[in-house]
Parts: structure tokens; C-alpha cells; sequence
């Protein structure tokens, strides 16, 4: 996707640990126009699949999980990182470890959001080791719903998690793939 690549290297900043802060456009400040592009061109990647729900992770997945099930017409599920005072005992969970936070989560859905009749595309901002996918993967086999593909709009290729996910055989998607963050610049893969 050619509109995120420039904006990656307009905006996007490269921090120690290979870290690609993009926080101007896609994960505190939102720039709505682009989140409309990447839930449309989801929706043209994803679009031969009987998607039925959306499902992401808080904070940072929100927003171009939002705008994909928009373009889909199909309702947004995310996994809460807290359980929340109004949320039911009735819940699917799973463990996620933070690549940039550096902690363990319990990641939690209710259970009368995702069933056996859904199919379901996981949206999710980065992908580094995978742990946030996988642990949404989990949710999905504890509701026992049918995992359609797995869209993510940064995917850092040169960490396990796409490589990982592809050979488990599961239908994965990045906007764009990110080959390194060396000397502090970005260098894409050639697709």
C-alpha cells in the first residue's frame, strides 16, 4: 500500500529496539482518511471470505479494525486487556506478552460476541513476534468460530511472527512488510 509506505517514512520514527513509532497517524493521533484506505483495501484483500465479524486487540488495532468492518458492514469485537466491571464471567481469554511495553496481558472477550457461526478476520495494527495475533487465535479457537484471514497493516518481516503465522498455515495479509529498521531508516520489502 503505497499511501502508508510514504506516510511511514514521512512520519514514522525509528527508536531503539526496533521500534517504528508511528503514533502521529495510526496509534494516538488517527488520521481518519488513511484508516478509511486500509479498511478498503482490507475489505478488497478479504473480500472472496464470508467475514461476518471483525476482531482485534486494544487500544491500537481499534481503529483500522473499525474502519475494516465498516467497509465490511459487520460488527468490531475487540479483546479487552482488563477485565472490565461490565464484562460477563463468561469470557473467552488468553495470555499476550507486549513486544513494545514489555508485559504479559490477559486478553479477554465475552463469550456472546464470537460463536461457532462466525467468521472471523483479525485486524491488528503491527505484527513483530505475533504474540497479539496468536493470542486472538486462541479466542478464536475457544469460540470455535471459523478464522477467515489475518489483515495487519505494519508487519516488522524481519521478527518471527509473519513467518511463524504462514507456516501454521493461517492466511496473512500486511499492508506493507517492513525487511529492517537499521541505522534508524526504513526499508521495506519488495513484494
Amino acid at each position: 500500500m503505497e499511501s502508508l509506505k510514504q506516510r511511514i517514512q514521512a512520519d514514522g520514527i525509528v527508536l531503539p529496539g526496533n521500534i517504528l513509532k508511528v503514533n502521529s497517524f495510526l496509534n494516538h493521533q488517527i488520521d481518519p482518511i488513511l484508516m478509511q484506505e486500509i479498511g478498503m483495501k482490507f475489505k478488497q484483500i478479504f473480500d472472496d471470505q464470508p467475514i461476518n465479524k471483525i476482531l482485534t486487540i486494544e487500544a491500537s488495532g481499534i481503529a483500522p479494525a473499525l474502519m475494516t468492518g465498516l467497509a465490511f458492514q459487520v460488527p468490531v469485537v475487540f479483546a479487552r486487556k482488563s477485565k472490565s466491571s461490565t464484562l460477563d464471567s463468561e469470557n473467552y481469554h488468553a495470555e499476550v506478552i507486549s513486544y513494545t511495553k514489555h508485559t504479559t496481558n490477559q486478553i479477554l472477550v465475552d463469550q456472546k460476541f464470537l460463536n461457532d457461526n462466525d467468521h472471523v478476520l483479525i485486524i491488528d495494527d503491527f505484527l513483530a513476534n505475533g504474540e497479539a495475533v496468536h493470542g486472538l487465535i486462541e479466542i478464536c479457537k475457544q469460540a470455535q468460530c471459523t478464522l477467515d484471514g489475518i489483515g495487519i497493516v505494519i508487519e516488522k518481516a524481519f521478527q518471527p511472527g509473519g513467518q511463524q503465522l504462514r507456516q501454521e498455515g493461517y492466511p496473512l495479509y500486511s499492508l506493507v512488510r517492513i525487511k529492517s529498521l537499521a541505522d534508524g531508516k526504513v526499508t521495506f520489502m519488495e513484494e
